[in-house]
């Protein structure tokens, strides 16, 4: 093994610290992210003229290279002795390009290079984690709508309080799960700084193009303060207070329901997918999922103040200390994506006693508050008929009767306004119906909360929606948009390109995501300051006729217009496509720089049948002669 700090050393380390410091076993989580980084600080020397466009290639190649090793064969990674995985990276670098793998840690220290990383990885977590959120939100609007007329008891100090709609219950959790949502997404928009470039902590001594630097990683900008952005780990705090939040939320559901579906409430019954039974006594079925779910909620809060307590006092900027901030992260995010996943199918297969739960709703005198708002109503005041309404509820009681049994002479002993009307406003469904205030649980109210919420997880992006993102290429999306490729140059739509040329130009791709999966690509390419051409655009099979094309091909023409480029121009077998996409046929003998850079070395150029089109971006044209 060898060591990127040993030439300060003469002697070796001893085994015991070397099995403390060694951060490899958990850190090789981060692989894509740090070649990801890599791929971009390599284009990056390349603008600061550190490293040729050849180097620069040859590494991004190499790069893509040990990203395959790493993960097609995981005991490459578990059997190495590498300090952590930026050196293991290195190694197989070196090993791949030579000293030519050496260059590219110019200019970098692993202090900026793994906060990178982390931050990388943080921002798909939580992008995870909102996706998963969106599901199981859609499956609690499913249940609402499903249970929109079950009354059911709700309850305050455990006891019997007042009746409501059992989707009144569901959207109550509707309502954490949007906030936890919101934190999430808060978390993200304050983790999209990228701390590249900021070197050890007094920033890099080469001419980086930072911001161009944080685009080509998906971030919104670069970190403000070199010192700052080596050190900070504010990020993964706020990850891990949402994510203990969003647990104890999902905890509060689970101990609701493993409540109601006990043998005393019998209000609701789980599935037996999602319950196990007992090794002694036959008759058991335990809710072992709602039970985990519960359970996993103290590793999240455990997590959140063991990340505290390593910041605590720390002095700037980087400190070894901050090797203790991803264990915690990668078990919190693994374990509420268990804890969130696993709550679809216990809600989806859950079924409701709709009778049995009428017949809570009912009893316990949870009706005593509509008696007291009858008598506010025959002109008594609240605080009377509050104490008139429990001098009630206790003669039911010591008659061991509800309170509508009581006859009307009862009531009149205690309350002389009282008529026959008392009975209809203490049925279930007129307590129900009267809650009609905003964010009360009478039906129409609950109908216009499940619709509202509805809309909010259709903006959002649920994936029942099949809401698509457009996005700038990353490595991690070269399988998809190879595979994309090669599917429509089998058809002969498109030239075909190899994983390495597609790597090797990842920059001028975009994809089209849903849902987490690349369902289209394409690229353009600049041919000069007047002209680029979009290549390679296809849509996954399957997605066909959905306007994906057309969407993506928008992308792609405000993209050469953002970048003062007046004219993009394509060679395609579908012309009806493009014209309906604004495009007008053109030959091709207009396009010089296409047919002496491109054509020429095509092997159909003798029996070309494509047509070639052009689409003005509307970007006024740049005078070359300034």
């Amino acid at each position: 093994m060898t060591v990127t700090w040993a030439g300060r050393f003469s002697k070796g380390s001893d085994p015991v610290f070397l099995e403390f410091n060694n951060s490899l076993a958990f850190d090789r989580t981060l692989l894509r992210e740090d070649i990801e980084g890599s791929v971009a600080w390599a284009r990056a020397l390349e603008r600061a003229r550190v490293l040729s466009h050849a180097e620069a290639s040859a590494l991004i190649v190499a790069l893509g290279e040990v990203l395959r090793h790493g993960t097609d064969t995981p005991g490459a990674l578990t059997a190495a002795s590498d300090e952590d995985i930026h050196s293991w990276v290195e190694r197989e670098l070196v090993a791949r390009v030579g000293d030519l793998g050496k260059k590219l840690h110019t200019g970098r220290s692993r202090n900026d290079q793994v906060a990178t990383d982390l931050r990388l990885w943080t921002l798909r977590a939580l992008a995870a984690r909102i996706a998963e959120i969106d599901a199981l939100t859609g499956r609690l609007l499913a249940l609402a709508d499903r249970e929109r007329e079950t009354a059911f008891p709700g309850y305050t100090h455990l006891q019997r309080a007042q009746p409501l709609l059992f989707a009144h219950w569901a959207l109550a959790y509707v309502e954490m799960l949007a906030r936890d949502r919101g934190r999430f997404e808060d978390a993200r928009t304050r983790s999209r700084r990228c701390p590249l470039g900021s070197g050890a902590l007094a920033g890099t001594a080469y001419p980086i193009d930072r911001m161009r630097l944080a685009r080509d990683l998906g971030f919104d900008s670069p970190t403000a303060n070199s010192l700052d952005a080596v050190s900070d780990r504010d990020f993964v705090v706020e990850t891990l207070a949402a994510a203990s939040l969003c647990s104890i939320h999902l905890s509060r559901l689970a101990e609701d329901l493993i409540f109601y579906s006990s043998s005393e409430a019998g209000f609701v019954e789980l599935s037996e997918e999602v319950t196990s039974g007992s090794s002694l006594m036959p008759q058991k079925k335990n809710p072992d999922a709602l039970e985990l779910i519960r359970g996993k909620t103290g590793r999240q809060v455990a997590s959140l103040v063991g990340m505290l307590t390593v910041l605590k006092g720390l002095p700037l900027a980087y400190n070894k200390d901050l090797q203790e901030d991803k264990e915690p992260l990668f078990d919190s995010m693994a374990h509420l994506s268990l804890s969130l996943r696993m709550a679809v199918p216990v809600i989806d297969g859950m079924t409701v006693n709709r009778e049995r739960a009428r017949e809570a709703a009912q009893g316990g005198y949870s009706n005593a508050t509509e008696l007291a708002d009858y008598l506010v109503g025959k002109g008594i005041p609240f605080r009377d008929a509050h104490h008139s309404a429990g001098r009630l509820v206790r003669e039911a009681i010591a008659a061991s009767k509800p309170l509508e049994a009581l006859t009307v002479e009862q009531f009149q002993r205690v309350e002389p306004r009282v008529d026959d009307d008392v009975y209809v406003a203490l049925t279930v469904d007129r307590a129900l119906a009267k809650r009609s205030v905003e964010g009360g649980t009478a039906p129409e109210q609950v109908a216009a909360s499940i619709a509202a919420a509805r809309r909010g997880l259709g903006r959002h992006g649920d994936p029942s929606t099949n809401a698509i993102a457009i996005r700038e290429a990353r490595v991690e999306d070269l399988d998809a948009i190879c595979a994309i490729v090669a599917h429509w140059s089998a058809q002969g739509e498109h030239l075909p390109r190899t994983r390495d040329e597609v790597l090797e130009t990842l920059s001028e791709f975009a994809v089209a995501v849903e849902g987490g999966t690349v369902v289209g690509c394409g690229s353009l390419w600049i041919y000069t300051p007047q002209l680029a051409e979009i290549r390679s655009l296809g849509v996954a099979p399957g997605h066909q006729g959905s306007g994906l094309g057309s969407t993506l091909t928008r992308y792609f023409v405000e993209w050469a217009a953002d970048l003062g480029i007046p004219r993009v121009f394509v060679l395609t077998r579908a012309p009806d496509f493009f014209a309906r996409c604004g495009f007008r046929t053109v030959s091709v003998s207009i396009l010089p720089e296409k047919v002496l850079k491109d054509c020429a070395k095509c092997p159909r150029n003798s029996a070309c049948d494509e047509v070639a089109m052009v689409l003005d971006t509307g970007a006024p044209p740049l005078d070359i002669a300034k």
